[in-house]
């Protein structure tokens, strides 16, 4: 990790409110990538939306993915709610992922920035410090909590990268072409599913809520008896 990033990234601004920092950069490639999506950040279009030439935002950044590396860290910054008090491990971790799961609904192009490793910028880690102390409350030893908590990001990233992949109208459709291929004789099972109309909310809100509620329950009750174990 370059640590004149973390430098900057904690340097006070000193400068005009007109003049460029990296701060205003990075919400500037922000405000873009909500707009227009990830394609449309560039060194170029950022300098132009703050109405400077390209060449000046390389005093600040120094290239593209150093800026995408920025982005992701200022999306990362904690929000206040992972400070509050929670009652007990599984509430705290359950605030923790759908938290993150926000973020990541809130920025779903984020998850296209590549990546070259795991996460070491100053407010990933940040993150990444709330979610072990979390588990700090369970008795497991630091190597399962540091595992749970992989567990607990990966089913995150999961269910925001299928929203992406799927939309809600690639969802309606698949139910209503299931309904009309799916043989009762050939395929019974799935019959008696679409039958019982499990398919009548595909893509609605309420139906993604619903499929993050229950995996995360059940990945939290596989912890729990993993924590149980431990305990005894």
């Amino acid at each position: 990790m370059d640590e004149s990033v973390w430098e900057r990234l904690d340097r006070p601004e000193k400068e005009p409110k007109p003049g460029l920092s990296v701060r205003r950069i990075v919400r500037a490639a922000i405000e873009l990538a909500d707009a227009d999506g990830l394609a449309a950040v560039s060194m170029a279009r950022v300098a132009e939306r703050l109405g400077f030439t390209t060449m000046s935002l390389y005093r600040h950044v120094r290239s593209k993915d150093e800026l995408l590396m920025l982005v992701l860290d200022t999306l990362a910054e904690p929000p206040a709610s992972l400070r509050e008090p929670f009652d007990g491990w599984r509430e705290g971790m359950e605030r923790w992922c759908r938290e993150h799961l926000a973020v990541l609904r809130r920025h779903p192009w984020a998850l296209q920035i590549p990546t070259d490793g795991p996460p070491t910028t100053p407010n990933q880690l940040v993150w990444m410090d709330h979610g072990l102390r979390v588990l700090e409350e369970t008795p497991l030893p630091p190597a399962d909590r540091m595992s749970v908590l992989l567990l607990c990001t990966g089913f995150v990233i999961s269910q925001a990268r299928f929203a992406i992949d799927v939309s809600a109208e690639a969802e309606r459709v698949y139910g209503a072409v299931l309904d009309e291929v799916v043989d009762g004789e050939r395929l019974p099972a799935l019959r008696r599913v679409l039958d019982a109309g499990t398919f009548d909310l595909a893509g609605a809100p309420e139906s993604q809520d619903y499929d993050f509620t229950f995996g995360l329950a059940r990945l939290l009750d596989g912890v729990e008896r993993l924590v149980e174990r431990s305990a005894s």
